[in-house]
C-alpha cells in the first residue's frame, strides 16, 4: 500500500425523522424517516452518484439505514451495519426536552446536568471518539484507494471532527455544523487523514431553524424532525 494511496470517508448525517410527539428519540427503535427525509436521502445519492463509492454502512437504527439505502443502491451496494455509528447516549431520550415543558422542569433531572464537559447526561464524548474513529478507520480500510460512506447522527459525528481538528469536545449544541443530510469527508493519504470537507447537498430542503449553525426557535427545540 502507498502512504499517498487517497481514499475518501463520506460521514454523513441521516435526513428528517418523523417524530409527531417530539421526543428525543435517541437510541430508541422506531423512528422512521419523514417523507422530506426520503427526499433528503436521495439528494444525497444524486450528489455522491458519480463517486467512486465501493462500501456504504450505516448505524443500525432506521433513520440512519434508511439514509444509507439510496446511496448504495445507486452504486449497487449492499448497506453495512456498525454499531460503532449509533446515536449518542443520552438520559433524556424518550422525554420531551424543553425547560418551560419538559424535562428540565422536573428538579429530579437537574443532577443529571452537573457536568458539561463529560457530559453528565449521556456517554462521555471521549467514548463516542473512540468508537467513532474506530468506524471511520474500518471503512477507510474497507475502501482502500476509492470511497467509502458511514450515515450516523449529528453529536458523534461533529465529535469526531471535533477531535480529529483538535478542538474541544465541548461545546454549545447549536454551533455544531452538522445539518441534516450534511456530509462531513475525510480524505486520508495511506492511514492519515489530510483534510476534513464539509458540504450540505440538500440544504434547500433543511427547514431554517433546523440548518447548522442556526439559532433554535422558541418551540421548535422537539419538533418533528429533531435530533441527532
Amino acid at each position: 500500500m502507498s502512504s499517498d494511496e487517497r481514499t475518501v470517508v463520506h460521514v454523513v448525517r441521516h435526513g428528517e425523522v418523523e417524530n409527531p410527539t417530539g421526543v428525543l428519540y435517541g437510541r430508541l427503535p422506531g423512528f422512521h424517516l419523514s417523507g422530506l427525509g426520503r427526499r433528503m436521502a436521495e439528494r444525497v445519492a444524486e450528489h455522491l452518484s458519480g463517486r467512486d463509492i465501493t462500501h456504504v454502512v450505516a448505524s443500525p437504527l432506521e433513520r440512519a439505514r434508511e439514509t444509507a439505502e439510496p446511496i448504495a443502491k445507486a452504486h449497487g451496494l449492499p448497506v453495512a451495519t456498525d454499531r460503532r455509528l449509533i446515536e449518542a447516549g443520552n438520559v433524556f431520550q424518550g422525554k420531551t426536552f424543553g425547560v418551560g415543558d419538559g424535562a428540565l422542569r422536573r428538579p429530579e433531572n437537574w443532577r443529571h446536568l452537573r457536568n458539561p464537559f463529560r457530559p453528565s447526561w449521556g456517554e462521555p464524548y471521549v467514548e463516542q471518539v473512540v468508537r467513532m474513529k474506530g468506524a471511520l478507520d474500518a471503512a477507510r480500510d474497507a475502501a482502500r484507494g476509492h470511497e467509502a460512506v458511514c450515515v450516523s447522527h449529528q453529536l458523534p459525528i461533529w465529535i469526531l471532527r471535533s477531535f480529529v481538528e483538535r478542538r474541544r469536545l465541548w461545546h454549545d449544541p447549536r454551533t455544531r455544523q452538522c445539518t441534516l443530510a450534511s456530509l462531513t469527508s475525510f480524505t486520508f493519504a495511506g492511514d492519515d487523514i489530510v483534510s476534513i470537507t464539509y458540504t450540505e447537498p440538500a440544504l434547500d430542503l433543511v427547514p431554517v431553524h433546523l440548518r447548522a449553525g442556526a439559532k433554535p426557535v422558541k418551540g421548535a427545540g422537539m419538533s418533528k424532525g429533531y435530533g441527532a
